[in-house]
């Protein structure tokens, strides 16, 4: 054992008594006693020991079950002989198994639970009569872990310390790989990270079992049902994760999305900011979705609770884009107004002080189109990022609609708005909203060539919507904008030198002339049959 030490090598040892039909004296218990045990307690690689004889074939084929035993289910990530303990990590393995079964959340699992826990691990039912047995052991040790109820969660920790303790921790291998965890009690990349792909023009939703996957989770954890999630009852939810996403601790979580008086995240702020997360980086809800739980009724993994969208690259022809999710991008001087629409946009009070946006700030809230349809808007301010972001192809790509904001009070405001569409030429290629911001205070005539109207006529687009974050009609903006990102072809600017779009008249020609190439095909075939 010092040699295999001093070379590193770092394998399960299992210890064989050879020959022990030579044993002049002793029994099993003595030997395993006087020999066994101390080699053991000093040298902690040992996983196993047993006596064997080949001659009386005593043992043989328990010593290589015991071979086999220390490499699929190897005792030395689970449990710590020298501390007679689990270690952490497999305690914390256990207790994201604990939280997922625990389905009611009340911290304890009861006989339903424990019985479904049993199926999907073992695929087998527990007999009452083992119920009681197990709830007997940790009672042994925890009086207090069992009640009424069934057993907490140190209960369950302890359970498994007694199969670990006697040798069967196989059985914890079967629960924790059942549960997705490699040899290294880590999640499976493949779980976490699962092949989705979203081809270009297209986007990640939800599907339906997503979404109701959520909002079961919300209702849940809303222990004192007011509609909202405090901290608590959010730290409760994430505890089986890595906490909250990176994304949204930079987006200022729960800031960013809809928050009742008290400043807790809604169900509604709550399903808009993972459609938010959905549509701009899939793989992180895939991910969390694995963490908290997810499980699709025909066992198609994470990827069942997402969907993808159907491509958008033409979006000057006439027609709605298939999407619930959109990106609006708010552009305008400094000043105009922009933080204070993202503020309207989340039911915010309005503030007189002004603060400059630095960093990319964004807002996503449900927003009810005409005929009661629901689309998730994300109105995005770019801050000092705005000449990065308006040449960067991918982020253009990425986004829906522009919204063109300016100072209806202030005379320099709009022809920020012309000189940006100037400067980024790609521009051109997105539909675009514009809008009036502070129409509660004086209009006042713009410095610009062209009056803001007038220059709306000239590139053939609907005229600035008027509004101000103080007026309760704010909301048309957010449906107007929403709207014309599902229809794009209504805002995009035109020119006198473009034709009207003949897309479907030449796909119907093309057709009709198919059918009729068909139709001359088949009367020859007949023609020359006859004859």
């Amino acid at each position: 054992m010092p040699h295999f030490r001093s070379l590193g090598v770092n394998v399960p040892v299992v210890l064989c008594a050879n020959k022990s039909d030579l044993a002049a004296n002793g029994n099993t218990a003595q030997v395993v006693e006087d020999e066994m045990l101390p080699v053991m307690a000093e040298f902690k690689e040992i996983d196993s020991c047993i006596r064997t004889s080949a001659r009386e074939h005593h043992n043989i084929n328990e010593v290589f079950f015991l071979c086999q035993k220390a490499v699929t289910h190897p005792i030395a990530p689970l449990f710590d002989s020298k501390e007679s303990n689990l270690k952490p990590a497999a305690v914390s393995a256990l207790q994201r198994v604990f939280y997922l079964c625990d389905r009611d959340q009340d911290g304890y699992l009861n006989d339903k639970e424990i019985h479904h826990f049993q199926v999907k691990c073992f695929e087998k039912p527990l007999g009452n009569d083992d119920l009681e047995n197990i709830k007997q052991a940790i009672r042994r040790y925890s009086p207090e872990s069992v009640s009424e109820k069934g057993f907490d969660q140190r209960g369950f920790i302890l359970l498994n310390r007694m199969f670990a303790e006697k040798g069967r921790h196989e059985t914890i291998w079967i629960i924790l790989r059942k549960f997705q965890y490699t040899d290294s009690l880590s999640l499976k990349e493949t779980f976490l990270h699962p092949k989705f792909e979203v081809p270009p023009y297209c986007s990640a939703e939800l599907s339906p079992a997503g979404y109701r996957f959520f909002v079961d989770l919300f209702l849940l954890f809303d222990k004192d049902n007011d509609g909202g999630l405090n901290d608590s009852e959010l730290a409760a939810l994430f505890a089986p994760t890595t906490g909250l996403p990176s994304s949204w601790l930079d987006s200022s979580f729960p800031s960013s999305t809809v928050r009742n008086e008290a400043g807790h995240i809604t169900l509604q702020g709550w399903l808009a900011q993972w459609s938010m997360t959905t549509f701009s980086e899939p793989r992180t809800t895939l991910s969390y979705l694995a963490y908290l739980g997810f499980e699709s009724p025909d066992r198609g993994g994470t990827t069942a609770a997402l969907k993808i969208t159907k491509a958008r690259k033409r979006r000057k022809r006439p027609g709605r884009v298939e999407r619930n999710v959109v990106l609006c991008y708010i552009l305008g001087a400094a000043g105009s107004g922009k933080s204070c629409l993202l503020d309207a946009f989340l039911a915010r009070p309005f503030s007189q002080t002004y603060h400059p946006t630095i960093k990319p700030r964004t807002a996503v809230n449900s927003v009810e189109l005409p005929g009661g349809k629901q689309s998730y808007l994300i109105l995005e301010e770019l801050g000092e990022l705005e000449p990065a972001i308006l040449e960067n192809k991918s982020k253009l790509d990425a986004c829906d609609i522009i919204c063109y904001t300016y100072d209806s009070s202030d005379p320099d405001s709009f022809s920020h708005i012309v000189e940006l569409r100037k400067r980024y030429a790609n521009l051109d290629d997105l539909p675009a909203v514009y809008a009036a911001l502070k129409a509660d205070n004086d209009k006042t005539t713009q410095r610009s060539e062209l009056q803001p109207d007038e220059y709306t006529s000239y590139i053939k687009m609907m005229p600035p919507l008027h509004v101000s974050v103080t007026w309760q009609s704010i909301s048309e903006l957010f449906v107007h904008i929403a709207e014309a990102a599902t229809y794009p072809s209504t805002a995009f600017p035109k020119n006198e030198d473009e034709g009207p779009d003949r897309t479907n008249l030449y796909i119907a020609l093309g057709a009709v002339i198919c059918a009729s190439a068909a139709f001359v095909v088949i009367w020859r075939r007949a023609a020359g049959a006859a004859d």
